[in-house]
């Protein structure tokens, strides 16, 4: 290995991870080098298979601002302080913190990209090779193998190669192939279809067909739709359906969706004027929870969906993909001479939250598939915000820490269990009961 090169990086994947990882090296001043099996998506169409838009909060705004970036996320971002519930006929707001101020951002996934993809680029330190498919890696040798467009292979070593080529990853593939590796995948019976609210020129949300300051949500018990809104006056629009049954992409075929769409999403047919197209075109793709462990073997390392892929329904994907980031950078930084010991760092620190924010998504589908629309839900979080507004940070709702703060996704899903074990302890089972009875009335009696 030559000299010069001891401390350079190599990134596999110049996905949202893999860009900011880079960004965040190259600033630091480490050589670093990102493969991407795809080309530049500034000459070739986005990278991602994915388009969900992202809903990025407190822990991506951070990794952002480490990267000298925050600011620009505020040029691409919508503010969504809270849930819009579609039910019967009628809308539910539903703010998101006690405060009603807080937001989560929508953000175009590929727009969020190119912002990340320019400025590595701009860091004289980082050196992007597109066209490259991982072919291998071999942890002890430091090496791994490309291969390009054309099928001609190279080899290329660093102490340092991360994995940040997402959920199907061909680093944690090679990985796989050692001693000891664990690794899992559990699929939902629910697929994802991506569908449009298109912009209009009229109305009272104008170029909006509908409120843009809030994630729209059409529940119905199994499955549901969502909506975010974009720069250009458009809603991505997703659907959450289980494969088969009446309420499903096998129950509903093309030309019947605009008839079920009429009857169970009615405001959302009456402004989606091409829905049977798009329905019937756009791939249904499958949602799963991937976790491994470990996420590193000597030099080679995993982040982001690589070493901890998890469902869209607490919008931290992206969010917990740029801690890791964050802090690897942070390690390979301050220990230029100890890569190993900065990697291992890295994962006893990241593991917990990777499975703890798997466990939260998972019981977040439920809960804005099952639960958003009934009465005992909106009690419950008005009870949260009442507890919140009176005990300030002695009682955060569980929600609020893990998209408003930056505590550990674990420790914040221990936190929210002690909490409730404490109120329930100093007020008696009497009190407490009174208390859910009291946030119920509010909420069949008051709107929202």
């Amino acid at each position: 290995m030559n000299p010069q090169d001891d401390t350079r990086v190599i990134i596999v994947g110049a996905g949202l991870a893999g860009c900011l990882l880079a960004r965040l090296l190259g600033r630091g001043g480490r050589r670093v080098t990102v493969y991407e099996r795809r080309g530049d998506p500034r000459g070739r169409g986005p990278l991602g298979g994915r388009s969900i838009n992202l809903a990025i909060s407190a822990r991506g705004i951070d990794g952002l601002k480490a990267a000298g970036l925050e600011g620009h996320l505020r040029d691409h971002a919508i503010p969504m302080p809270g849930r819009m519930i579609h039910q019967e006929g009628r809308t539910v707001f539903q703010a998101y913190s006690a405060s009603g101020e807080k937001a989560i951002n929508s953000v175009s996934r590929s727009e969020l990209n190119l912002l990340l993809l320019d400025a590595a680029d701009e860091c004289e330190e980082v050196e992007f090779r597109f066209g490259m498919a991982c072919r291998d890696v071999d942890p002890e040798a430091g090496t791994i193998r490309f291969a390009d467009e054309e099928g001609r292979e190279q080899t290329d070593r660093a102490r340092v190669i991360v994995g940040a080529d997402g959920a199907y990853s061909g680093v944690r593939g090679a990985l796989q192939k050692t001693p000891r590796f664990s690794f899992s995948q559990d699929f939902l019976e629910d697929g994802y279809k991506e569908l449009t609210i298109p912009a209009v020129k009229e109305g009272p949300h104008a170029p909006y067909a509908i409120e843009p300051r809030a994630l729209h949500i059409w529940p119905h018990g199994g499955s549901m739709m969502i909506a975010l809104p974009n720069l250009d006056g458009s809603f991505t629009c997703t659907l959450f359906w289980p494969y088969e049954g009446p309420h499903s992409f096998g129950g509903v075929p093309p030309e019947e969706v605009r008839a079920f769409f009429d009857r169970f999403y009615p405001d959302a047919s009456a402004v989606m004027p091409d829905l049977e197209e798009e329905y019937r075109s756009n791939p249904i793709g499958p949602l799963a929870t991937m976790r491994c462990r470990p996420w590193h073997r000597r030099g080679v390392v995993l982040i982001g969906d690589a070493a901890h892929a998890i469902v869209p329904f607490y919008g931290q994907g992206a969010n917990a993909s740029f801690e890791d980031a964050k802090r690897l950078a942070e390690g390979l930084l301050a220990a230029p001479g100890d890569p190993i010991g900065a990697i291992e760092g890295y994962y006893h620190d990241r593991v917990d939250q990777g499975n703890a924010i798997a466990d939260l998504a998972l019981q977040n589908f439920i809960e804005m598939r099952d639960h958003t629309g009934k009465g005992w839900f909106r009690a419950k979080k008005r009870l949260e915000h009442l507890l919140h507004g009176l005990l300030g940070d002695r009682f955060l709702p569980l929600y609020e820490m893990v998209s408003f703060t930056t505590i550990p996704y674990a420790e914040a899903r221990r936190k929210a269990r002690r909490q409730w074990r404490t109120l329930y302890t100093a007020t008696g089972w009497a009190t407490g009961v009174a208390i859910l009875i009291l946030a119920a009335v509010l909420a069949i009696t008051l709107p929202g």
